[in-house]
């Protein structure tokens, strides 16, 4: 599913336009954006959890010509599952 058929499927459970549907699926998109950006985790009770980690310089080996590199550190964000996401999928 891609972001196009998300506001397909929002707009046709919720009965509204796709614009209307777009504009609050793009919404929900920039504010956990924001929030992450912010250093704030978004938790939604029985969906999961958005949040940043950081993950550490390490040193790479560039293929092509076996050179060491070093890879600087940076925040990456993560998702984890909450407990009913889990058990539906499975």
């Amino acid at each position: 599913m891609n972001k196009d058929d998300l506001i397909s499927k929002v707009a046709s459970s919720v009965g509204v336009s796709k614009s209307e549907a777009s504009k609050s699926v793009d919404a929900v998109f920039s504010s956990i954006t924001n929030s992450l950006k912010g250093g704030t985790e978004v938790r939604l009770v029985g969906f999961g959890t958005f949040l940043i980690t950081n993950r550490a310089a390490t040193t790479g080996r560039n293929p092509r010509t076996g050179e060491s590199i070093q890879i600087p550190a940076k925040k990456v964000p993560k998702f984890r599952a909450g407990k009913s996401l889990k058990e539906t999928v499975n």
